[in-house]
């Protein structure tokens, strides 16, 4: 990391209700990241998804879109196997039992620009499940340096907070001319939404609330020096939001 990027990160705070309150937290530079053994999705199941991604998402690149996980799981017989998986390898992180009391939602993206979560999910960790083949892309973490390549098996949980993209394999910068429609680069994964409040969650990222900090803000957001804060799409660097 970076001298110029350390200090930004020292000063983030994300604001996120808890319940019907505003609290302040730290953003949590750690990432878990790993490779459990699932089976490939069942050709159907790819066939039904190139449908799905060319007629109704249509991806442009840097997209992230939700699909219909009902849908597909009527499809996917070894769905529960890959659970099964993600949860076995979340429970050896220290978290156990956190997937099946979480919620779950099936994803494609086409790469993805550098963005943070923070406006809507502040108030959980993701944990992602990819079940492409390797497409010669990396999931990566601008500012705190981590590159973790994407393939079938790829298990990561974040800080939803946290600055992150899709690029190139070894390249620190999200391009669209990348991710050309005509290109074989559309990622599928799963993902569970793990409440950051929840003591294992918190303990895991090494999550600080209440920390000392300007007013809260009106809305959940990001914030740096009390701050507004936004994300470069092409570098993933902060910057604050320029006044209207």
């Amino acid at each position: 990391m970076s001298p110029r990027n350390a200090s930004a990160q020292e000063r983030l705070i994300s604001w996120f209700y808890s319940g019907d309150t505003l609290r302040g937290r730290r953003v949590s530079d750690t990432v878990l990241s790993g490779v459990v053994d699932v089976p490939a999705p069942p050709a159907r199941l790819l066939a039904d998804w190139k449908r799905e991604i060319s007629t109704r998402l249509v991806l442009e690149p840097g997209d992230v879109e939700s699909m219909p996980l009902a849908r597909a799981r009527a499809r996917w017989p070894d769905y529960g196997r890959c659970v099964q998986a993600a949860a076995a390898w979340t429970g050896a992180q220290g978290l156990p039992g956190l997937l099946a009391a979480s919620d779950v939602a099936l994803m494609a993206c086409r790469g993805a620009r550098f963005h943070h979560d923070g406006e809507q999910y502040g108030s959980a960790a993701f944990c992602n499940l990819f079940m492409s083949e390797d497409r010669g892309l990396d999931v990566l973490f601008p500012a705190t340096g981590h590159r973790i390549p994407l393939h079938r098996g790829t298990v990561l949980v974040f800080d939803t907070c946290q600055p992150h993209g899709v690029v190139p394999r070894g390249r620190d910068r999200f391009d669209e001319v990348d991710f050309a429609s005509d290109q074989n680069n559309v990622q599928l994964f799963l993902t569970w939404e793990l409440p950051i409040e929840d003591p294992l969650v918190a303990q895991t990222l090494q999550i600080q609330f209440d920390v000392p900090s300007p007013p809260a803000p009106q809305q959940e957001q990001v914030c740096i020096n009390g701050e507004p804060a936004v994300v470069c799409p092409h570098s993933g660097r902060w910057r604050q939001r320029l006044a209207p």
